[in-house]
């Protein structure tokens, strides 16, 4: 594979972590400033990514700010104790996932579970509704307990579990 070619398989995945970035209610920037520091050979400071990514010193600051918070990037201090902050990614992917479920689909999950219980205690027993809204729940629990047990146990426990399970 060529330089250019590495180049652009580059690209195209950090093109893709800018796309997950707003799923998740991140901005563009944040998914490009998170996959050129998950790029990067080592740490990067602000002016460094503002250098690699064209954004504003601002753009750079705020964004990094907000991934730090939420952990998917590392301050470090500079090398010498210099005052010039250094960032990294977070490269455990697993762990990024853990928080996504923890943040996002876990409180889905809850959100429309409640809901439907409430519409199957509000739902006459002998109503037709009745059943598809019972077998929502049922499934909604099983979601609920599968994304618990995501965000408690490393992909290689989980992995192990069912293998055992297989068996």
């Amino acid at each position: 594979m060529s330089d250019d070619d590495s180049a652009v398989a580059r690209e195209r995945v950090i093109e893709s972590m800018e796309q997950s970035a707003e799923v998740y209610g991140l901005s563009r920037s944040a998914g490009r400033i998170y996959g050129v520091l998950y790029f990067a050979s080592g740490t990067l400071s602000i002016p460094e990514l503002v250098e690699e990514t064209g954004y504003a010193k601002s753009t750079v600051s705020n964004v990094t700010r907000t991934l730090s918070r939420i952990g998917l990037i590392h301050r470090r201090s500079s090398a010498g104790g210099g005052r010039r902050v250094q960032f990294e990614a977070e490269r455990e992917v697993w762990f990024i996932l853990q928080d996504v479920f923890q943040q996002y689909i876990q409180r889905e999950v809850q959100t429309t579970l409640r809901t439907i219980r409430r519409a199957e205690e509000q739902v006459p027993p002998d109503a037709r509704e009745q059943e598809p809204i019972q077998n929502l729940r049922e499934t909604y629990e099983d979601l609920e307990e599968i994304v618990q047990l995501a965000s408690e146990y490393s992909a290689a426990e989980l992995r192990e579990a069912l293998e055992t399970y297989e068996q």
